[in-house]
């Protein structure tokens, strides 16, 4: 996709990859709307947004209103998450909190998403759309002391790819970023436990970013990450 002019909702701007992700864009070009947990700190006078993750009619609500700001939506980056570790015999509302944050949120936003990417259609040369989301090295690597956080990825990471394949035909592109654990301070906020040792230090945000960039602008389907290897994919 042209990321220069993209109307872009960018979903978790107040946490330090979706802070970064943000600032990437925008100097790519694209028209930005932001929501956070909290007030975002617009650039230039870019919409901005708030929203509780525990509350998915608010996930919903903001992904309409950011469309109705910037005149309709061609990009919908979600980077929202919380992690959680421990013994899972004693993580049942923890649970239900990593699912909740992890997953429906995204799932919420993704849906109300799908309703505002312009049809393929479109009389203004825009068509589908592109929705990303940041899920996790957990999906495809599930990790003792990380069960309930592992799954709460998983599911994300299959909504995404299922959903890619139910949407192809509007001319919508679905991409599911799943990095290892990234230096942003998020374990050390983590909602139970704290990290196993033998647990790898943070990789770069800015690598990241890059990848995720390069994805979008060719329109694939993954970002992944080789632990054996030490290096990014794309799918």
């Amino acid at each position: 996709m042209e990321l220069s002019g993209a109307r872009t909702l960018v979903v978790g701007a107040t946490g330090v990859l979706g802070g970064a992700l943000a600032d990437a864009l925008r100097d790519e070009g694209a028209t930005l709307a932001l929501a956070g947990r909290t007030e975002p700190s617009g650039a230039g006078g870019e919409p901005t947004f708030t929203f509780d993750a525990l509350d998915l009619e608010r996930c919903a609500a903001v992904v309409d209103e950011a469309a109705d700001a910037l005149g309709g939506l061609d990009l919908v980056l979600v980077a929202i998450g919380v992690a959680g570790f421990g013994e899972e015999s004693e993580n049942d509302i923890v649970t239900e909190h990593l699912l909740t944050v992890n997953a429906q949120a995204p799932m919420a936003v993704g849906r109300a998403a799908l309703r505002r990417f312009p049809p393929r259609s479109s009389s203004d040369g825009r068509a589908g759309g592109t929705l990303a989301m940041i899920s996790a090295i957990l999906a495809d690597v599930p990790t003792p002391g990380m069960a309930a956080y592992s799954a709460s990825k998983a599911a994300l990471s299959a909504w995404l790819t299922a959903t890619r394949g139910g949407v192809r035909t509007q001319g919508v592109r679905v991409l599911d970023v799943r990095p290892p654990h990234i230096e942003t301070g998020l374990a050390e906020r983590a909602v139970a436990g704290t990290v196993p040792s033998g647990i790898a230090a943070g990789s770069d945000v800015a690598t990241l970013v890059g990848q995720v960039l390069e994805a979008l602008r060719s329109d694939r389907r993954t970002v992944t990450f080789d632990l054996r290897s030490g290096e990014y994919a794309l799918g």
